[in-house]
């Protein structure tokens, strides 16, 4: 007991714990999207059943651990590519990610018009399968990482769920902010396109630093904030002037000039 409150366990439990929220963030990002086409008293369970998945995986690959190192042992080799499972893992679930992703581009831009609620209609199981499926490839590279850091099972365990924990109570929030605000939705979509992108590079043996595409990311994302709120304020704006200089009495405009 004594060793597992010893400061060199606390700092790896506080650093692993960080490492799978931030791993976790284009899991919530990917969830938000795909509940929000439920209809809205389903939206919370399935996001609340989706990060229980993804907990569930994580811990369940934990307890398989000489089956999960197994995955990156080469299977086959193409081109001289040397392909283990975890890179089919990791092929299949990008190009997943890819066509999810594409899809929703297109509805967001063509369908949702053309489409109305007919676009919208989906089952709420349909949803929680590719929740699964996705949580899979998510959870693949959150225990390899885990595997990485710290020795302790029950450490890794601990961090998983704290971090699924935060995850839980962030959702909510990160989807009603996703579909208030239709660029940020775009840009979370073009983040999800990135992500995939990366898995299937990464399958490929395409590493690319993990740091690059959180920069890129959190960056993106502070410059869509700035314009929302520069938007917001010319908002805030017009419609002071509105209030000020073009009040409408028996629908006529009557300026201050007017009532005095």
């Amino acid at each position: 007991m004594e060793s597992l409150l010893s400061a060199e366990i606390i700092g790896a439990f506080l650093t692993l714990t960080v490492l799978e929220i931030v791993l976790g963030i284009d899991n919530i990002v990917f969830i938000s999207i795909l509940t929000g086409r439920l209809p809205a008293e389903q939206q919370a369970r399935a996001r609340f059943i989706g990060l229980g998945l993804a907990m569930v995986m994580r811990i369940a690959l934990l307890f398989s651990l000489a089956w999960v190192m197994g995955l990156t042992a080469d299977m086959f080799h193409v081109f001289d590519v040397g392909i283990s499972g975890r890179d089919l893992i990791l092929l299949i679930g990008g190009t997943f990610l890819i066509a999810k992703a594409t899809r929703e581009v297109h509805n967001a831009l063509e369908g949702e018009a053309e489409g109305g609620d007919a676009v919208r209609a989906v089952s709420f199981s349909s949803v929680l399968v590719q929740i699964a499926l996705i949580d899979m490839v998510f959870s693949l590279d959150s225990v390899i990482t885990a595997v990485g850091l710290v020795d302790e099972i029950s450490v890794m365990v601990a961090a998983i769920v704290v971090a699924v924990g935060v995850m839980m109570l962030a959702a909510g929030p990160v989807s009603r902010f996703v579909e208030e605000h239709p660029t940020v939705k775009m840009l979370a979509l073009s983040f999800l396109l990135l992500i995939g992108f990366t898995l299937v590079g990464e399958g490929m043996d395409f590493h690319t630093p993990k740091g690059y595409i959180y920069f890129a990311m959190a960056f993106s994302f502070g410059v869509e904030i700035l314009n929302i709120r520069a938007k917001k304020k010319r908002e805030d704006h017009l419609q002071l002037r509105a209030t000020q200089f073009g009040r409408m009495v028996d629908g006529k405009p009557v300026t201050l000039r007017d009532e005095a």
